[in-house]
């Protein structure tokens, strides 16, 4: 199969299991429908493929895998609210859409976003695997979650005395954007059974992938449009951020890209039996537009 067909037939399966989710008619109701607006909104779903993929290549069967997911996608869900709520980034579009906190309300869409986070973990939980590797699945999604990860990275992001050399922001995207990303494809390779050899190569390729991914939005946030990204543009340098492309320059920051996405694709090779999937991804991901 192509790999944008198969990304398309994941990514249809993956939202259809959403789709099913905060659906009820209760006295919270609008709260489900922030939390269905974000979550629904459409996006890539890297992070859930990324873990079914991860799940098939450890040699597992992938319905085992989705309820993890589902839950790394709720995580990721909530963070991109909170991210652009007015004491954030305060950012009014998101996916070509109005941000939550500009349809709900900034009270509302920090409750949805903190809904999103518990049911993350009780969608996770949910997963029919055997009780060693759920626990350690879902030990490995909180600790990527929480203060050692990507609130670690978004404290960061956001205090004004940061470090904002080339080290510093690799060590903010690592947290903020990389930590998450590694989950989802570690929480893969623990469902489908795999051992210290495979997790590791997935947390190399995630890395580098992720590290590779965040400079590539740094040279969009300067030469794309907001209408080609659906989001606005120029927010780093409206809030006074550096980026790697403000700090090498777009060209430099191009070369970067590519060898991150070299350093993903080596990490996997000897671990798994057949890595065409992610070495593909990497290579589309490196030039996207979007």
């Amino acid at each position: 199969m192509e790999l944008q067909d198969e990304l398309s037939a994941l990514r249809e399966r993956v939202d259809g299991e959403l789709a099913k989710l905060f659906a009820g008619d209760a006295p919270y109701r609008r709260l489900s429908e922030s939390m269905r607006y974000s979550l629904l909104a459409g996006g890539k779903r890297l992070r859930p493929i990324l873990t079914l993929k991860f799940c098939a290549a450890a040699g597992g069967d992938t319905d085992t895998a989705m309820p993890l997911a589902l839950a790394v996608e709720m995580i990721h869900t909530y963070s991109l609210i909170h991210d652009d709520l007015p004491c954030m980034d305060d950012d009014g579009l998101r996916r070509g859409k109005p941000t939550n906190h500009v349809v709900f309300g900034a009270g509302r869409a920090t409750v949805a976003g903190d809904a999103l986070q518990a049911a993350a973990f009780e969608t996770a939980l949910s997963a029919p695997l055997p009780p060693e590797r759920l626990v350690r699945a879902v030990r490995y999604l909180a600790a990527s979650a929480g203060e050692r990860g990507m609130c670690g990275g978004q404290e960061l992001d956001t205090a004004k005395d940061s470090d904002r050399s080339l080290a510093g922001l690799t060590l903010i995207n690592d947290l903020k954007t990389g930590a998450v990303l590694r989950a989802a494809c570690v929480l893969g390779v623990i469902a489908g059974g795999g051992e210290k050899t495979e997790i590791a190569a997935a947390e190399g390729y995630a890395l580098h992938l992720a590290r590779a991914f965040q400079i590539r939005d740094d040279i969009l946030d300067i030469t794309s449009t907001e209408a080609e990204l659906g989001k606005p543009i120029g927010s780093d340098e409206k809030n006074a951020k550096p980026t790697y492309a403000s700090l090498l320059g777009v060209e430099e920051a191009e070369k970067r890209v590519l060898a991150g996405t070299e350093r993903a694709k080596a990490a996997l090779r000897g671990a798994f039996e057949d890595t065409s999937f992610f070495e593909e991804l990497a290579d589309t991901l490196a030039v996207r537009k979007m």
